[in-house]
């Protein structure tokens, strides 16, 4: 059994940072890969950006790129997302996922088995 458990919301400014961290159990950390989503009211869950192993190749979202950093402390068994330049349009609620069988495309998030309860980000404008 997986049990993954997010942390490190809240509400920031334009232009603020933070860092969620996700607290995982089990047999996660011989995931194939963890993924963070998000799902803003009214719309649909997001992908938001996954690392693969022990971080040997990470994905992001393009409206992402360049201001996220996805990252993982196998020893600690905890998965991060530093979050810089945030925007009023990331708000959402940001999900921690894991996929322990590499079946599929990491960006999708069906291939996750199993997913945190999740932690509300605020961006204030």
């Amino acid at each position: 059994q997986v049990q993954l458990v997010e942390s490190g919301g809240g509400l920031v400014q334009t232009g603020g940072s933070l860092r969620l961290s996700c607290a995982a159990s089990g047999r996660t950390f011989s995931a194939y890969a963890m993924g963070w989503f998000r799902q803003a009211p009214g719309k649909d869950r997001e992908f938001v950006a996954c690392i693969i192993g022990n971080g040997v190749q990470t994905y992001y979202e393009n409206s992402v790129k360049g201001r996220f950093t996805i990252s993982k402390d196998v020893a600690k068994n905890m998965v991060y997302l530093q979050m810089n330049s945030l925007k009023p349009e990331d708000t959402a609620t940001y999900y921690c996922a894991a996929d322990t069988e590499g079946v599929g495309s990491v960006l999708l998030q069906n291939v996750y088995e199993y997913w945190g309860q999740g932690t509300q980000v605020t961006v204030s404008s």
